[in-house]
């Protein structure tokens, strides 16, 4: 066993202390022995790499291996005969190699965490709608179609059970999902998706009775949107139907999220219809449609009757419903007794017919309009629509439309025919 003899004065120094290269001298050691001197030395360099250790959280653990590995050789180098002058100098030199190491992965791993950490910030303060463009989302594949205005959403399911539909030269399958950057092909033709934001637009069509709501009929019979105006790149998706034999309001828009909310029963919208009634109407009659009547889907009823014009058995009444069920206004009044000969729907929310709107003709909501209607529904925002101010080549076209309208609603001038001539008498 080796006694420990300490030559030097004791240290008051606050830096950290350099590590001491085995086998060099230092100013401090006195001349001794030269067993005892490289065992100074030695001793120096580990308490030289101990401080250093504690300047250097990251690397404390290596070199508290590292002193325990150089204390383990040391004793086995003594008991097996060998001088305590060669273990130590060994020993320097490993831990000096190991020391280096140590530094090379402590400025690796302090790169790597500052890289990391500015990734998190840059994450956590990025801007959502640049995150949003970078990283696109998928769509179901008939939901797309029928935005790009190719047909409605059953119409395309039914292309794609077919196997009429290609995504990216393969044939699509009902329930696959694509992005923007997918190619889509309906019978062989590209399909152009809607990547940008356009204006929000709704029109009213004042609908005449012998037209569908469809976009093609199998008879041949004319359609609604025969005479909508055209649309670039989109298409009109109806705000519900009207049956063949009923007229009145129709409204038209190129946001499906907004005629989807406009339709559904949560938004609990009022329509309003003016009926004529062949038959007699009491207040008991009244009394059961407000309260309710059970009808083949379910319980419907009137939340207001208000009578209008005629008497007898040819009556007017407005009646208004919140829901959109198939033929729900007839079944109501039949189920009462009595017959519907007419029926125009005159007010959806709070959307009127323009007195200057004549049967078949449409025109084009203003902005207020469209943002009231949005309000009543509690509709806020769209994906692909938005409220903006229309062009100026859109305003001359709606003004040039306005005006085409309330020319042709102003009955036209008689022109008073210039007197007769009498023919002379004669005698």
């Amino acid at each position: 066993m080796v006694k420990k003899i300490n030559h030097d004065k004791p240290e008051h120094s606050t830096k950290a202390v350099k590590p001491v290269v085995a086998g060099k001298k230092t100013a401090s050691a006195k001349p001794a022995s030269s067993q005892f001197a490289k065992q100074s030395v030695a001793k120096k360099e580990n308490a030289g790499r101990k401080d250093y250790s504690e300047s250097k959280e990251s690397s404390s653990r290596f070199k508290e291996d590292d002193a325990k590995k150089m204390r383990a050789k040391t004793s086995k180098s003594a008991s097996n005969g060998v001088s305590v002058d060669k273990s130590a100098r060994v020993a320097s030199k490993v831990a000096s190699t190991k020391l280096s190491a140590t530094k090379t992965f402590t400025k690796a791993s302090t790169k790597t965490s500052t890289k990391v950490s500015v990734d998190d910030f840059a994450l956590d303060h990025a801007d959502p709608s640049v995150s949003a463009k970078s990283a696109p989302t998928d769509e179901k594949l008939q939901k797309v179609l029928a935005r790009a205005g190719v047909g409605s959403r059953r119409e395309m399911e039914r292309a794609i059970e077919a196997g009429q539909v290609k995504v990216n030269d393969r044939i699509a399958t009902l329930g696959d999902r694509v992005t923007v950057h997918d190619k889509i092909f309906v019978n062989g033709k590209r399909i152009l998706q809607r990547t940008e934001v356009t204006r929000r637009r709704v029109i009213l069509y004042n609908k005449p009775e012998g037209e569908i709501c469809s976009r093609s009929d199998p008879e041949g019979r004319p359609t609604v949107y025969d005479h909508l105006p055209p649309l670039s790149g989109e298409r009109w998706i109806s705000v519900g139907r009207l049956d063949f034999n009923t007229s009145g309001l129709l409204l038209f828009t190129n946001d499906g999220e907004l005629a989807n909310k406009l339709m559904h029963p949560s938004s609990v919208i009022d329509r309003e219809y003016l009926v004529r009634i062949q038959g007699e109407v009491d207040d008991e009659m009244k009394r059961h449609l407000l309260e309710g009547v059970l009808l083949d889907d379910g319980v419907a009823r009137f939340t207001d009757i208000v009578d209008g014009a005629g008497e007898g058995k040819n009556r007017w009444f407005y009646c208004v419903v919140m829901e959109g069920r198939n033929r729900e206004v007839r079944r109501l009044w039949e189920s009462q007794g009595v017959k519907v000969s007419r029926l125009k729907r005159v007010r959806y929310a709070n959307i009127f017919i323009p007195s200057h709107v004549r049967v078949g003709q449409w025109i084009e909501l203003s902005e207020k309009e469209i943002s009231d209607l949005c309000m009543t529904a509690g509709f806020d925002s769209s994906t692909y629509t938005r409220m903006m101010q229309p062009t100026r080549d859109e305003q001359m076209q709606q003004l040039r439309h306005d005006k085409k309208l309330r020319a042709a609603s102003v009955a036209p001038k008689r022109v008073k025919a210039p007197p007769r001539k009498r023919p002379p008498i004669v005698e």
